[in-house]
């Protein structure tokens, strides 16, 4: 119980935080991540100048299911969802027809990258903010993700407006997702298994 009080005070305010246009540090089912609302383009653009990534609309976003993810891509093949049904690891699927969130998170094909996660906290999180979540490695661009908030970088802890308490984490991977990419005609491409 002590531990649920614990999340339920995070995701409360985590979800404020987001809310306000802010940068959350936060365990994910896979790694340690950087999130803001993936609708705010300027919370978005903080979190690339805090990576320094070169490599602008290369994020994802957290959905809570697959209702919020038809809410924001309107051309994804019935055959994505059953494939992230059936995912019994971590997957990130790419899909076309990006819709409704930030300019700067939707690369030139017009697609974007999702990931339903199975994680107690982010799923509370979700629900309790009621959009997506961008997701990124909570690490400089080029380095290692980091697999627990210890392995995180000073410069990474101090740009987020709000690190999640370590004891949210939960079971995760400690590596980074699968990669699908699925095509408007249910055609599929393997990026990273």
């Amino acid at each position: 119980m002590k531990y649920d009080n614990i999340t339920e005070r995070e995701v409360q305010a985590a979800a404020e935080v987001l809310r306000g246009g802010g940068i959350i540090l936060y365990p994910t089912d896979t790694v340690w991540g950087l999130g803001c609302d993936a609708l705010n383009a300027e919370a978005v653009e903080r979190i690339y100048a805090l990576k320094r990534s070169e490599n602008k609309k290369s994020m994802l976003v957290l959905c809570a299911d697959a209702d919020m993810v038809v809410r924001y891509v309107d051309k994804a093949p019935g055959i994505a969802f059953e494939v992230m049904d059936m995912s019994t690891t971590p997957l990130t699927a790419i899909l076309p027809g990006a819709r409704g969130v930030a300019a700067n998170l939707i690369p030139e094909e017009g697609t974007l990258g999702v990931r339903i996660p199975d994680h107690d906290f982010c799923q509370r999180l979700l629900r309790r903010f009621g959009r997506p979540i961008v997701s990124t490695s909570a690490n400089i661009s080029g380095e290692e993700a980091p697999k627990t908030l210890a392995q995180t970088s000073r410069e990474i802890i101090e740009g987020a407006d709000y690190v999640i308490d370590p004891r949210c984490e939960g079971s995760a991977t400690h590596r980074p997702s699968s990669i699908i990419a699925f095509g408007e005609g249910g055609e599929v491409k393997i990026i990273r298994q």
